[in-house]
């Protein structure tokens, strides 16, 4: 089964990926907007993002259902 498998994968004409790569390491690289703004998009994107949920849970005044044991004292039981 291994020598099929491999014969038939010779037929199909599929770079390997680390040839392709260490070419590419040859070209000069002229930094792009990614390469100049990433890191700081990507903060600021996070910083954002952070601080929105921040604010829409603790200031909006969403009720989160947390646990009524302790605040709730049951009511006496009207059996009439």
């Amino acid at each position: 089964m291994f020598p099929l498998a491999r014969n038939a994968l010779k037929r199909f004409k599929i770079r390997s990926i680390q040839p392709t790569r260490s070419r590419q390491k040859h070209k000069k690289h002229s930094p792009d907007f990614h390469d100049k703004y990433g890191d700081t998009v990507l903060a600021s994107g996070t910083t954002f993002c952070v601080v929105a949920w921040v604010y829409t849970a603790t200031q909006i005044g969403i009720e989160w259902n947390l646990s009524p044991v302790g605040r709730v004292t049951p009511q006496e039981w009207n059996d009439e």
